[in-house]
């Protein structure tokens, strides 16, 4: 069965953007090995107001091979967006009801897992509905002080389990946990 993974970067102090929706402080090193997590992914999760935003973006001409190597990537990946907007979008499949049936028949489709993309309000669902099978949180060196945080508004207490740790040279500290 696949398993479907909230991979996302937070601040030390909990934020997973900054008061202006800002994300600049998230670092990227190489190595943090991304490319290896988004080919252990053939799905992705999308909010609408995130897949408006990036479930179709494209690294600038400038951008470096790397980067526009990612997003390809990204795009290769079957995109699923869930709203209360039910359009017609030849990139994705949007979900307009139903949350928990889809999410358990996406699961057992054969496949690699599947990425939590989010945004916020998404990711919150998910884990009131307790849909997350693995929280990789990759805590980054910087205190922001406000901003949209990652857990609030919780219905429930969540127990995890550490299942692995990884410190990159930037000093962003990846922790991977699964519910117990």
């Amino acid at each position: 069965m696949k398993k479907v993974v909230l991979n996302l970067a937070v601040t030390l102090d909990g934020f997973i953007e900054g008061p202006n929706g800002e994300v600049d402080w998230c670092i990227m090193d190489e190595d943090m090995n991304f490319p290896a997590f988004i080919e252990s992914v053939d799905t992705i999760f999308y909010g609408r107001i995130s897949y408006d935003a990036w479930g179709n973006y494209e690294a600038d001409e400038n951008a470096d091979l790397a980067e526009k190597e990612m997003w390809n990537g990204i795009h290769s990946k079957n995109k699923f967006v869930f709203s209360s907007q039910n359009r017609n979008d030849e990139n994705a499949v949007f979900i307009t009801a139903d949350l928990i049936t889809k999410v358990n028949e996406i699961k057992n489709q054969q496949g690699k897992d599947i990425w939590l993309y989010g945004g916020a309000s998404l990711i919150k669902t998910f884990i009131n509905l307790n849909l997350i099978d693995v929280y990789k949180i990759s805590v980054h060196p910087i205190v922001l002080g406000s901003g949209k945080p990652l857990f609030e508004n919780l219905s429930d207490r969540i127990g995890l389990k550490l299942m692995d740790t990884r410190v990159f040279k930037s000093g962003v500290v990846e922790l991977t946990y699964q519910p117990e």
